[in-house]
């Protein structure tokens, strides 16, 4: 194996979903675009680039955007039965006020106009790519020495009014991007008895669905 190749997988492997290491010392203004570009550089079907990044480093924006999330964060756990509520309850699920900055993600379906290449019989194919701009920043953001955390409990109406997106927008998710202390080597959800990572074999088919080896 290349040294090359030896980064990239060593990089997809220290990448976590971060919440609680963030330090909230300042994010280099050069790191912050190499981080936007690589994500800029994603693939995206019939080249329509459907992604826009919205830098958030108000205080007062991401105070009330924290407020909703802790709100989503009580309903999602009265959901729970008391066993897994119990676990939920030492989990924490986001880091928005001590992460340097926030960038929303958001995905634009009629970006690209009318006839997309490629997505005539695949609607989601844009979404998807808008998601590829997301793993491209994150990972270049692991190689940076820096976390992420992607926070997803938050209703997209209420973001959207928050920061002004049009109607027509659909805010696909709101990072938390910045210096960390660490990165931890378990992530948090296996760490706190959430659930266990899947193993590889469990996931491969061969030629039909049927036809699994585990």
């Amino acid at each position: 194996m290349s040294t090359l190749a030896a980064d990239l997988y060593d990089v997809i492997e220290r990448r976590r979903d971060v919440r609680a290491e963030f330090t909230g010392a300042p994010v280099d203004e050069e790191v912050l675009l190499r981080v936007l570009g690589a994500a800029h550089r994603a693939p995206s079907v019939g080249m329509s680039q459907p992604w826009d990044f919205v830098v958030v480093r108000d205080a007062g924006l991401r105070e009330g955007f924290r407020d909703h999330v802790a709100t989503e964060r009580d309903t999602f756990a009265a959901s729970l039965p008391p066993e897994r509520r119990a676990t939920f309850d030492r989990i924490k699920v986001e880091g928005i006020c001590e992460s340097s900055l926030g960038v929303v993600v958001t995905h634009s379906q009629a970006r690209g106009g009318q006839h997309v290449l490629g997505r005539h019989a695949i609607a989601d194919a844009g979404l998807y790519s808008t998601v590829l701009a997301i793993q491209n920043l994150w990972l270049a953001a692991t190689a940076e020495g820096l976390g992420v955390g992607w926070v997803s409990f938050y209703r997209e109406e209420f973001l959207r009014d928050l920061l002004a997106i049009p109607a027509d927008v659909r805010p696909v998710a709101w990072l938390c991007l910045g210096t960390v202390s660490h990165l931890e080597t378990v992530p948090d959800l296996e760490r706190h008895g959430w659930r266990a990572r899947r193993p590889l074999a469990d996931a491969i088919h061969h030629d039909r669905w049927e036809d699994h080896h585990a």
